[in-house]
């Protein structure tokens, strides 16, 4: 049973007191009840179980993103800005990079940056995740990134993974970055023409809800 899309929880049927002696009309009445108690809950779970049932299922999650051309000095650990929630359910995001849960859980983080290499050499970026301000053993990803085209025209790389965290209430985490050379940066493109095509995000990183943590 369902109203406004959410799922009735059924309310803990009201049993009729016994009596000293068998009685039909009482027992009767009794198993009513718990017929209409049980049809209730088969409700319920059908909904959540059936083929519809994502409709009515609310976990965690947190998509953000950033439209600003990121920079850093050579080999300094940088965050990755983000200022733009697009959605959001018990996940925020704090000061422009903390991913911060409500609930504690197993989540998915997912993102990705738009890099680009003005240098007329080779590159490297490092990529690596925070918890709670401390870096997380086995997060980084080192990417290569090849010279420039040509003058003024860069190499463009989009680069991003997923990882599993465990997480209690509060906890967040940030993404970051450092790259050996200035002209490596995290960049945002406008939309343009032939065909036409859509802005591009420097930044964009999503949160989900997986699993309770461990008993």
């Amino acid at each position: 049973m369902t109203t406004q899309n959410r799922i009735i929880n059924p309310a803990v049927p009201n049993l009729p007191l016994g009596t000293d002696q068998y009685e039909r009309r009482y027992q009767d009445q009794f198993t009513n009840i718990l017929r209409l108690y049980f049809n209730q809950l088969q409700n319920a779970l059908t909904e959540i179980t059936g083929n519809a049932g994502g409709r009515y299922l609310a976990f965690p999650y947190g998509a953000f993103s950033d439209f600003n051309d990121q920079t850093t000095t050579v080999n300094t650990a940088t965050l990755m800005g983000l200022s733009v929630t697009d959605f959001s359910n018990n996940i925020t995001l704090v000061a422009g990079s903390k991913i911060t849960v409500a609930n504690p859980g197993i989540y998915n983080l997912q993102f990705s940056a738009q890099l680009q290499n003005l240098d007329n050499a080779p590159q490297d970026v490092f990529i690596w995740l925070k918890q709670n301000g401390v870096d997380i053993v086995g997060s980084t990803g080192l990417v290569g990134m090849p010279a420039r085209k040509s003058a003024g025209v860069p190499f463009h790389d989009i680069k991003g993974w997923n990882y599993y965290l465990s997480m209690n209430a509060g906890d967040y985490v940030q993404i970051y970055w450092s790259t050996t050379n200035v002209d490596v940066t995290i960049q945002t493109y406008a939309a343009s023409g032939t065909p036409t095509k859509p802005s591009t995000a420097s930044v964009v990183a999503t949160l989900s809800f997986v699993s309770a943590l461990p008993a």
